[in-house]
């Protein structure tokens, strides 16, 4: 089984780290390929990287020319996981919706702790839309910026520590999803402090995909999720979807 995790940023130091931790539990005979976006900015933080993620990604993923089992979109709160899987037969897993959903089977509530404030939005917005917010407590920021993850990684840890021990404690969260695919691998940190689950996004995408493609389930295409109907796209950097889809 192949598995594409797809970074939405161009920080290739975060790609790693995005698939060193998907890596560590990815089945045996499951092989994790990493893929950084040929353009786009180098954070994500608002609408407009988010949006330039999006299109960045799918063209990332449509000019992939290897087989693949199924599909990682690595941002937290990220646009793009709809046309993802109007693109393609395989199955498509989201971060944000992958930590959310997994986290419902921990306890009865549950807060994500992300990265600026600005982005919290974006977040809920996503959690919104696929229906996972019933037993959200809370999105809080840890007021770092995505890059700070990793030029301070201290002071991150302290942040994120304090956000989510305030999650625990005043919002009545029982599990913590960590809110950024540039937090991977601080699970165990955060748990220590806080004594509650810890779920990262990228870690539990990987075992949903894993399942997905196990059961041979794929995104229905009978409606929502029907391949882009051939037409003429002028001046659109993907490959343009008349060229089929991607396939295993």
């Amino acid at each position: 089984m192949r598995i594409l995790i797809l970074n939405v940023n161009t920080t290739q130091s975060m790609t790693r780290a995005i698939g060193d931790s998907a890596r560590q539990v990815a089945s045996p005979g499951t092989e994790i390929v990493e893929l950084t976006p040929d353009f786009g900015a180098d954070s994500c933080e608002g609408n407009f990287e988010s949006y330039l993620a999006a299109i960045a990604v799918m063209d990332k993923v449509v000019r992939y020319t290897e087989p693949f089992d199924a599909v990682i979109q690595a941002g937290y709160g990220e646009h793009g996981r709809e046309g993802l899987q109007e693109l393609l037969d395989v199955p498509v897993v989201d971060i944000t919706e992958a930590a959310a959903s997994t986290a419902q089977f921990l306890g009865h509530k549950y807060s994500v702790v992300t990265t600026l404030d600005r982005t919290v939005p974006l977040i809920e917005d996503r959690l919104k839309l696929a229906g996972l917010t019933d037993r959200l407590a809370s999105v809080r920021a840890s007021g770092l910026g995505v890059l700070e993850l990793e030029s301070d990684p201290q002071r991150a840890v302290a942040a994120i520590v304090e956000q989510s021990r305030q999650a625990v404690e005043q919002d009545k969260a029982e599990v913590i999803c960590l809110g950024c695919g540039g937090m991977a691998e601080l699970e165990d940190q955060v748990r220590l402090a806080t004594g509650v689950p810890i779920v990262d996004g990228v870690r539990a995408a990987v075992t949903i995909a894993e399942s997905l493609v196990r059961m041979g389930l794929s995104t229905s295409k009978v409606r929502t999720y029907a391949p882009p109907r051939p037409k003429t796209v002028t001046g659109f950097p993907m490959v343009p979807a008349t060229a089929g889809l991607a396939s295993r």
